[in-house]
């Protein structure tokens, strides 16, 4: 039997159909909507594929048009917008019943030296093993939340929560897929969807009922400054400036253990009131 990590990694190893477009499966027991991280790490997978190898992303930003149905595979098309010297502009299209369900645009870029500077990380260590419970070990990734027990309570909170994850266990890319360090880039575009969209409302904690509000992921934006795996531990530091119109805006920060910054992530996420 697969592990959930080895059944992520295979769905992220999308087949192609011909030239620039290409076809992802979901996991076995999906029903509803589709997971927009899942999405995403697809859409870079299938832009990664049309790109030389030197070329990591460095950046993408997606919007979320319709909700993704788990009855039927994703198409992606992959336009390929331009191939420079120094980089490479790919826009996908995520479709579903000869609709757009997701749009991205993703610039790689040779790696190349420049001047360096970043933030500190927030002053958290990573969970010690023992914290590890069997229940997060269910999922493909290991998620340890720093402020769950404040959690714990429906009563209003900060708009800023932190979280360790890595993978649950070693990645091991398919044969097909190549590209360790695409790979790598596309486990954490996976995972900067989660816990994103709650920050936003944690300052609004009972103030609603979950059933009264409509949540959804607008659009994704995602700096990749360094290279890092995605089965070493990762800090998200996340927060939310602002919410207002229905709509949240929410940022994150991911730092490795020893406090690089290696990928900063936007979105803003549907926050609709229901009557």
């Amino acid at each position: 039997m697969r592990s959930s990590l080895q059944e992520l990694i295979s769905i992220l190893d999308i087949e192609m159909l011909e030239e620039n477009l290409y076809r992802g499966s979901h996991p076995l027991d999906k029903k509803g909507r589709l997971y927009g991280g899942q999405i995403m790490a697809q859409a870079v997978i299938a832009a990664g594929r049309t790109v030389p190898d030197d070329r990591p992303p460095h950046s993408l930003h997606g919007y979320f048009l319709r909700p993704g149905d788990a009855k039927i595979p994703v198409v992606f098309s992959v336009d390929r917008i331009r191939d420079g010297r120094s980089f490479t502009t790919r826009r996908i299209a995520a479709i579903q019943h000869g609709k757009a369900i997701f749009s991205m645009d993703i610039s790689f870029q040779v790696v190349e030296a420049g001047l360096s500077h970043q933030s500190v990380m927030p002053d958290f260590e990573p969970p010690a093993e023992h914290r590890i419970t069997e229940n997060m070990l269910k999922d493909s990734f290991v998620t340890y939340m720093m402020e769950y027990k404040q959690r714990l309570k429906e009563a209003p909170m900060p708009a800023k929560q932190h979280c360790w994850f890595r993978t649950n266990g070693a990645v091991d890319a398919a044969p097909t897929q190549g590209d360790d360090a695409l790979l790598h880039a596309a486990l954490l575009t996976y995972q900067s969807d989660d816990a994103l969209l709650s920050t936003a409302r944690l300052p609004h904690r009972g103030n609603f009922k979950r059933e009264n509000m409509q949540s959804a992921s607008l659009d994704h934006a995602m700096w990749f400054h360094q290279q890092a795996r995605a089965d070493q531990w990762i800090m998200y530091a996340l927060d939310a400036p602002e919410s207002s119109a229905g709509r949240g805006y929410n940022r994150g920060s991911m730092f490795t253990a020893d406090g690089t910054l290696v990928a900063s992530t936007m979105q803003e996420s549907l926050m609709r009131l229901l009557r």
